[in-house]
């Protein structure tokens, strides 16, 4: 096996199954304050002026005075109530109705009537919040906390970029990202349709690494619960790691890690059993890409 010159070992599928990981979540997973700031930071000015309506005992009165002088305060009032929509269809006994924030659209007494309705005259009235810049960040943060799971389909494949780059290869130079097998064809010449079905399915690799006498297409994944989609992608890679020994020049490697897997072992162990070149993370601690460009140096 190809990874028995980086540990010095014939690897066991069981004890390697063992050290898959429950989690992979970076300190940037749970919440992205970089975008919370950029937010808050487009209608900062928007939430200042209407942080005077905060304990008034005229609060209709003032805010009608607000919107006629500051209309631009209305696009602000939407991420009150934690909406991104700049329309918000509300309903009731009195009927249906679309606010429009972008800009002032309705008249100021359908504003009012939202902002009463809605209890955000309430809210600011009564001092249940002292500040609406903090309140908005609270809000912010709760909904950045639902980008949770598109961030975590980018784990991995954020990791295994990590790895390719501490190794010493270098972007859109020695490694590509997303690259398809027309476009690997188009800037090498290297003919990949015994993984396309003849040409009839357009396959994209997450990377793919070029050295001088050989060309390595990369997957990663990583899965923290099982299902049917994980025997679907062992045997789907146990195809193209077949399908890759026929051509010359290039080699298949997969990334993969995750408890997930131990629900799918049977699987993942067959692919394990023709795949020489399937790793997890740990491998990648023990660090088989820069073996992988010792080897490509030498």
């Amino acid at each position: 096996m190809w990874l028995e010159g980086v540990v010095g070992m014939r690897r066991d599928f069981d004890v390697w199954l063992a050290s898959f990981r429950d989690s992979i979540a970076s300190y940037q997973y749970y919440i992205d304050f970089d975008k919370i700031y950029r937010n808050i930071a487009d209608v900062k000015v928007e939430l200042n002026i209407l942080n005077s309506l905060i304990g008034s005992k005229q609060i209709e009165a003032d805010f009608e005075k607000i919107v006629t002088r500051y209309p631009e305060t209305l696009k602000c009032i939407p991420i009150l109530l934690a909406v991104r929509s700049n329309e918000i269809y509300a309903m009731d006994e009195d009927g249906a109705f679309t606010y429009h924030f972008k800009k002032m659209s309705d008249t100021i007494e359908q504003y009012k009537t939202f902002m009463r309705k809605t209890g955000l005259f309430q809210l600011m009235q009564n001092h249940h919040i002292r500040n609406l810049l903090d309140y908005v960040t609270g809000v912010e943060t709760g909904l950045d906390s639902n980008g949770r799971k598109n961030r975590g389909g980018h784990l991995m494949e954020d990791l295994v970029e990590k790895f390719i780059q501490k190794a010493g290869f270098r972007r859109d130079e020695t490694y590509f990202k997303e690259m398809t097998i027309t476009k690997i064809h188009q800037k090498w010449g290297i003919d990949l349709s015994a993984i396309s079905n003849d040409g009839k399915a357009e396959k994209r690799f997450d990377y793919v690494i070029k050295m001088p006498d050989q060309l390595y297409v990369i997957e990663t994944n990583f899965y923290t619960s099982g299902g049917s989609k994980l025997n679907e992608t062992a045997r789907s890679y146990k195809t193209i790691a077949n399908e890759v020994k026929t051509i010359r020049g290039v080699t298949f490697l997969w990334f993969t890690d995750g408890k997930g897997w131990r629900s799918a072992r049977g699987n993942l162990r067959e692919t394990f059993d023709v795949l020489d070149t399937v790793y997890n993370i740990q491998d990648l601690e023990n660090g088989v890409l820069d073996e992988l460009r010792k080897r490509g140096a030498a």
